[in-house]
Parts: C-alpha cells; structure tokens; sequence
C-alpha cells in the first residue's frame, strides 16, 4: 500500500497552480492508495457548491486537475477545522482510491469555536482493502506547552476516536512536534502505544519535512521531523522517504511530504 501526508499549505504558495499540477503529476505517477491532507482551504465567501465545499477548495481544484490528466478514480472525504487568516475555512482531507465505507470528522480540542484558530478537528475515512477494513485519519495537532489547547488532550482525544471505530488504523498528518525533541509532544504521542512508521522502515532518508522559518515555527533554524504516519500495528513497512523537498520532486509547500511503502 502507497500512502501520502501533506500539509499543503493552500492558497499561500506563489505559483500555487502550477505546484497542484505537481501534486496531481505525482500522484498519478505513484498511484498512491490513500493520501492525507491538511490546511486544505478554501475562501469563506466563495461560491458554494454541495456538503461545505466551495468552488476554490483545494481538493476539489486537485481533482480537477487529476481529472483533465484522465484520472477520475480517487473519493475523498473533506471537512472545515477553522477559520485560517480570516479570509480561509481551512480544513483536512483523506483521498483514495478505495470505497470509503465511512467517514470521520470529530474536534480533538477543548474548543469547538471554528472561529477560533487553535481549534483542532480530524477528518477521517474508513475504507475496504481488499478483504479488510483500515481507517485513515489526517491530523493536524496544535503545539506543546499550549495551556489554552493542551496538546495532551489533543492526543488523548485523537487516539480514543481512533481506538473506539474497531479497525487498524494509521494517522497520518502535521503534529507540530519535533520527532528529535525529547519529554514534549512525540514522546507522549508514541507512550500511547501507537507505532510510528518511520522507524519501522527498513528503508528512510533523514525524515525532515520542514527545514527553517514557517508558520508557527517563526524561530526555527533546525530540520524538523514534525509530518508523521503513526500507525495502531507494527506494520511491515518497505520504505518511508520525504518528497515534494526539491530533490524528490519539486517543492510544493512550506512543509515537505511524506511518502511511505507498506504491507498491511
């Protein structure tokens, strides 16, 4: 199984068009089975189409540019998180090629004010795999430290979702924590006794999917392993490598993606 995680960053990328045509060139190329999304945006005043989504979505302008390249073959599940820069609903996304036999879209924070940036809400699909069910959920988490949004809560309310659906399952997304950064957010996402892909790889490259100053790392100098596929099994995993960093494809966001091979 071939599986994606990108945080896109959308509507905030200079030649945003032209970097779509990229993710979409790509994956075609790679034929992945499910990809993760996140910051998946879309204008709060544009013209609405049905289920929340309007015309400039960014999932919906993806499969567009994958449909005019003759592929039409991927379902999706979208959902709105929170207002981003006043102007975005910003939200996540699961793609597949698979039957999605359900969906998920459920608030890990305290807060559900959509209004409210630091509100944090997990989008999720639960597809057939050949003769099993596997649930997919594409997660972006708020920052350690936070006592408004304790990333604790964050985690406790992601992982009991995850756990009550039934199935094995893989989280996959931007959990702004460095994987490098011991005592904070990584080290109390894998003490729940999830899996963390990368490193069970038999094959991986440096893992970094953000390299200096971004968004809500505004100081940062460091290469940061914060984009993960975190998984509820110890999956055999052939290989889990960066791309879309400008030397596994063109880059295409503020955070790099991440792209994993693995027997399920």
């Amino acid at each position: 199984m071939k599986l994606l995680t990108l945080n896109c960053h959308s509507w905030q990328e200079e030649n945003q068009f032209e970097k779509i045509k990229t993710l979409a060139e790509t994956i075609i190329e790679q034929s992945y089975d499910v990809i993760a999304l996140q910051e998946v945006s879309q204008k709060k005043d544009s013209e609405q189409m049905i289920d929340g989504l309007r015309v400039d979505n960014f999932v919906v302008v993806l499969l567009q540019e994958l449909e005019k390249m003759g592929v039409t073959d991927y379902h999706f599940t979208w959902d709105f998180s929170h207002i981003g820069f006043e102007i975005y609903e910003e939200g996540l996304a699961i793609l597949t090629k698979h039957p999605i036999m359900k969906t998920h879209s459920f608030f890990i924070t305290q807060s559900h004010d959509t209004n409210y940036w630091k509100t944090r809400k997990i989008v999720g699909a639960t597809i057939q795999y050949r003769n099993d069910l596997l649930s997919f959920y594409s997660c972006h988490l708020g920052w350690w430290g936070d006592d408004e949004e304790p990333y604790q809560h964050q985690v406790e309310s992601l992982i009991k979702a995850a756990d009550r659906e039934g199935t094995r399952y893989f989280l996959m997304g931007d959990f702004n924590n460095d994987a490098k950064t011991r005592n904070e957010g990584y080290d109390y996402l894998v003490s729940k006794g999830i899996y963390d892909t990368y490193q069970l790889a038999l094959e991986k490259d440096s893992g970094a999917t953000v390299k200096g100053k971004i968004q809500g790392w505004d100081e940062n100098k460091r290469d940061l392993r914060i984009d993960l596929i975190l998984a509820s099994d110890s999956f055999e995993v052939v290989k889990s490598k960066v791309i879309f960093n400008g030397e596994n494809k063109p880059v295409v966001s503020d955070h790099y993606g991440l792209d994993l091979d693995v027997h399920v």
